[in-house]
């Protein structure tokens, strides 16, 4: 995608499979929005090829686009109507959408039916904000930085909500986010967008290897002095030092890299050697042309 002379995605590959939570994290001005509205057919791409659900959105249509859901970063519309009429209205758009009833209890604001919209509170309005998105039963949901602006007991409720969707309906997600502890406990598989591209991608285990972020053990040697050791085979060293003293080892803690601690070891790195070393299940997990029978996106 290009603005001018500037590349905003420059190389970025790309695929999402079906039925997983799919993150993709990055700092602001990466690309993550844009990258998103071209999915969703909302903006032209400059050139290359994409896939959703078999069709390339820039020739999207109805039916198409009725297997979509989409959660946006803020929405403040609507707010006379009452929650639950205002999800009857848009359920007639679609051939097999939910009930109110059943998607209200499904989003945990079945207390709020008769209330207008402008009285929910933030954490209730983004529950209306996801029944929105997926009145239609969407195939595929896209989630872009829903939880901006959060307390902690929203964010919380939030992610315990959008679990519960992947668990029970199989909703393909593409969530984008700035949070990497949101990515790191929604998340199947995280990408990383920084320079326009994806720099690395997999399960929190195999960033933290492309990476090379290391543990951290610390225990209490035998003469009572706290010691700490960072490796990259932490039960290796446990077990060095279960050899060496014979025993427990005193206040042993070990602490595995976060997905922070991996995305800022890659920050700050350039990422350059990161670029198509993330492997699963024998071929890369960056691929240019997703496949129909197994890519949602």
């Amino acid at each position: 995608m290009r603005y001018g002379t500037r590349d905003v995605l420059n190389g970025l590959d790309l695929e999402v499979r079906r039925g997983e939570l799919f993150a993709l994290l990055g700092p602001n001005g990466a690309g993550k929005s844009t990258t998103i509205e071209i999915l969703e057919g909302y903006r032209s791409r400059s050139a290359g090829d994409v896939e959703v659900l078999g069709q390339d959105p820039a020739h999207e249509d109805t039916a198409w686009r009725a297997r979509l859901g989409i959660v946006l970063q803020a929405n403040r519309d609507h707010g006379r109507w009452r929650v639950g009429d205002l999800l009857g209205h848009f359920a007639r758009y679609y051939a097999h959408s939910f009930e109110p009833s059943e998607l209200l209890g499904l989003v945990g604001l079945t207390g709020q039916s008769a209330q207008q919209v402008s009285t929910l509170s933030g954490g209730q309005r983004r529950r209306l904000d996801v029944a929105l998105g997926i009145v239609g039963r969407p195939e595929l949901l896209f989630l872009d930085e829903p939880t901006t602006g959060f307390d902690p007991e929203a964010r919380r409720d939030f992610h315990d909500l959008i679990r519960g969707l992947r668990d029970n309906l199989g909703t393909t997600m593409l969530l984008t986010t700035h949070d990497m502890t949101e990515a790191q406990q929604l998340a199947d598989r995280i990408g990383i967008l920084q320079h326009g591209r994806i720099t690395a991608c997999g399960t929190l285990a195999e960033l933290a290897a492309v990476a090379r972020a290391r543990s951290e053990v610390a225990w209490t040697d035998a003469h009572g002095v706290p010691q700490r050791r960072l490796t990259a085979d932490p039960s290796d060293v446990v077990w060095e030092l279960h050899q060496q003293l014979q025993g427990p080892i005193p206040d042993l803690e070990v602490r595995r890299p976060t997905l922070e601690d991996t995305y800022l070891r890659m920050v700050a790195e350039g990422d350059e050697d990161a670029v198509g070393t993330t492997k699963e299940g024998g071929a890369e997990a960056e691929t240019a042309a997703p496949r129909h029978e197994e890519a949602a996106a």
